[in-house]
């Protein structure tokens, strides 16, 4: 907590007005204090702040992007918001565990991870409302999902029994899972589907997945720093960030030769990103900190903090590039 102090006040003097492309709110979930930061990115201020459920930890765009969706961990609850108006539309409760939360790419499913309770829920979405279709049991503390651009296969971390495992999506049935490194938390699959990566939080690296046959593979293991967490695609097809919460920087992966290409600070223990939508700077969660930074992609350089609440996590806005 200290260390991340003082390279909050070792940063120089930053731009006071901080041009963006971005036009819609950007919204930060305050974890430990039950509630969303709305962000004006003409201003770079916090203009309101919605009371949610108890820690939220993610959120998600609904398929027609009318809706975000922020996940409350410890209320069991769904806060549905507008992206453009920052308005409440409304909740969803009965929802165990909501830790993360993610849909499938042909809007059919909507999955979700209980994280204290060990479970994966697998619900029907109809473009309106969700059904539960089945209750997985899993290894100990499911952490972070993913999905496969064909909508057949969901990924989940499990983060106190290291392990990654597989759900068909169809019957719901374990398809099999494989050990990894320490504390494994977020997952991403590649644009082709070939392989997954998983990033360690109890190490310095990134681990790659060959999914493509009936086992997985581990092919490589990617050297990045500690505390390697949370991915986003740059939106190129090509690159990728993943955060290192320990080592307070990110890292850019070039999904090609899956090497880390370069290496850019972000103070505050970084957590969950989003990229602008002309790819010009990275919005990132400084989770011990209370802000959300601001960095240039050309400059690799913070030009902006707005103070948030406590232990800030996902961070989202329409405005954003392809993921």
């Amino acid at each position: 907590m200290v260390f991340a102090v003082s390279m909050v006040s070792a940063l120089p003097a930053l731009a006071q007005s901080v041009a963006t492309s971005i036009s819609t709110p950007i919204f930060v979930l305050n974890s430990l204090d039950a509630s969303v930061s709305v962000i004006n990115p003409a201003t770079w201020t916090e203009t309101k702040r919605i009371a949610t459920g108890k820690e939220p930890h993610h959120l998600y765009l609904t398929p027609d992007e009318k809706s975000l969706i922020v996940a409350n961990a410890l209320s069991d609850t769904l806060t549905f918001i507008d992206p453009k108006t920052a308005e409440v539309q409304r909740t969803i409760r009965g929802i165990i565990d909501p830790y993360h939360l993610r849909f499938s790419p042909d809007m059919k499913w909507f999955v979700t991870a209980a994280n204290r309770l060990n479970h994966i829920d697998i619900y029907r979405w109809d473009g309106n409302d969700i059904t539960l279709v089945k209750r997985i049991a899993t290894s100990k503390t499911p952490s972070h999902l993913w999905i496969d651009s064909k909508s057949t296969t969901v990924y989940s971390t499990m983060q106190d029994s290291n392990e990654l495992v597989a759900i068909d999506l169809a019957t719901q049935a374990l398809k099999w899972r494989t050990p990894t490194g320490a504390v494994p938390a977020d997952v991403y699959g590649t644009p082709d589907d070939k392989f997954v990566l998983v990033a360690l939080t109890g190490g310095d690296a990134v681990e790659v997945y060959d999914v493509s046959g009936k086992e997985p593979r581990r092919s490589k293991t990617i050297k990045t720093a500690l505390g390697a967490h949370a991915f986003r695609s740059m939106g190129d097809k090509r690159h990728l960030l993943v955060s290192n919460r320990v080592a307070n920087t990110i890292s850019k992966i070039d999904l090609q030769t899956m090497e880390v290409v370069d290496t850019i600070a972000a103070p505050g223990g970084p957590d969950c990103m989003d990229i602008s939508r002309d790819g010009k700077q990275i919005l990132v969660t400084s989770r011990w900190s209370k802000k959300l930074t601001v960095i240039d992609v050309a400059t690799r350089k913070v030009v902006k903090q707005v103070n948030v609440g406590r232990s800030p996590h996902g961070v989202w806005t329409l405005d954003h590039a392809p993921r």
